[in-house]
């Protein structure tokens, strides 16, 4: 079987034998081989030509683009020492102004400092002066309190003294009738109805309680007349605060003053003396002779020095006795001395008494001359 073959420029089948077809086979596979080497080479040519080509323009293009790029850096470098310069240019700026600023600030500060001071000094002046004036009306205020307070407070304290020292001469003398004045009535504070051991009046004490800081004279003619009053036969001053020339106790215009620590010692004495001079006073009946010397007696010198002199010893003893627990053996002798001055002057006393009225005053057997053993025990 034949084959054909087709005429690559007509298109004409031929048709030939096997060895013309293997022939014309061969040529024809390598002139296609040729033209298919030519077509490459060339198309290899052409697309190494476009490649150089193209990537002359690329690389163009890419020197173009770094160029442009360089550009845009120098120009962005630029602007960036641009904005270097002036963001360094700003902060100084604001830095000047900053301190402008708290330069203004503080002068203005300052400024309102000044006048706000001196508005607070103005303002804190009168408020100071109304603040002293405020305290100057307290004072005046706390001194008219403090006086009604003191006022009140020593009516109490005076009140309080009186009840004291009626317990305490109501607890000392039983048999005595005391009893306090009333509130709002005219006199003493206290009424001593003295009564001796069977019960018999033998004169009456009025007692008057002072507790000031001040001593006032006035209170002695007072006093007084509250004794011609009250018919009283002795009147006692009980004060904190004494005279300047009596110290302890004493009798000053008839009127008998005492501290507080003597009181009790000096009505001790005192009624004993009411006591003596009534039991004298009812031995002496229809004797006016002898009752004028005993008044004289009981209104002299020697009287009130020997009333003044067992007040003292008694004051003595109580004193003694108070600081006894600490010092009894070191105080003993002092107070035999004391002991024997109260016996003495009492002796001295009575026997003045004996003198005075005679036989008719009735015997102290531990006074008499047979009493000196009793005596020279109790040394």
């Amino acid at each position: 079987m034949s084959e054909m073959i087709k005429c690559p420029n007509c298109g004409t089948e031929i048709q030939i034998s096997e060895a013309i077809a293997a022939r014309v086979r061969a040529e024809l596979e390598a002139s296609l081989r040729q033209e298919n080497d030519q077509r490459l080479k060339q198309a290899v040519q052409e697309a190494e030509a476009r490649s150089r080509e193209q990537s002359s323009v690329e690389l163009k293009l890419l020197q173009d683009q770094l160029a442009e790029q360089q550009r845009k850096v120098r120009q962005a470098q630029a602007a960036e020492l641009a904005l270097r310069k002036e963001k360094a240019a700003l902060e100084e700026r604001q830095r000047e102004l900053d301190l402008e600023v708290a330069r203004r600030l503080d002068a203005e500060k300052q400024r309102l400092e000044e006048s706000i001071r001196k508005t607070v000094s103005e303002e804190q002046s009168l408020k100071v002066r109304e603040k002293d004036k405020q305290i100057e009306d307290l004072k005046k205020l706390l001194e008219e309190a403090k006086r009604k307070s003191e006022q009140g407070s020593q009516e109490l304290q005076g009140e309080v003294l009186e009840l004291d020292i009626e317990a305490v001469l109501t607890a000392r003398f039983p048999q005595d009738i005391i009893r306090p004045v009333p509130k709002g009535v005219r006199g003493a504070d206290i009424i001593q109805e003295v009564r001796n051991a069977a019960l018999q009046p033998c004169g009456t004490i009025i007692w008057e309680m002072k507790n000031t800081k001040h001593w006032q004279p006035s209170w002695i003619a007072k006093l007084k007349d509250d004794q011609r009053a009250t018919g009283a036969s002795l009147a006692v001053l009980v004060s904190v605060v004494l005279p300047e020339d009596i110290r302890a106790f004493g009798c000053t215009d008839v009127v008998w003053v005492s501290d507080l620590a003597s009181y009790l010692p000096l009505s001790m004495a005192l009624r004993e003396q009411l006591i003596h001079v009534a039991f004298a006073r009812n031995a002496a009946t229809g004797m006016n002779d002898k009752m004028e010397a005993i008044y004289r007696y009981l209104s002299g010198d020697t009287f009130r020095q020997k009333v003044e002199a067992i007040v003292e010893a008694f004051a003595v003893m109580r004193e003694q006795i108070d600081r006894e627990r600490r010092a009894m053996t070191r105080h003993w002798a002092e107070r035999e001395k004391q002991l024997e001055r109260v016996i003495a002057n009492t002796a001295g006393m009575y026997g003045d008494l004996r003198g005075t009225i005679g036989q008719v005053m009735q015997p102290i057997a531990a006074l008499e001359l047979d009493a000196t053993p009793l005596l020279e025990e109790v040394k």
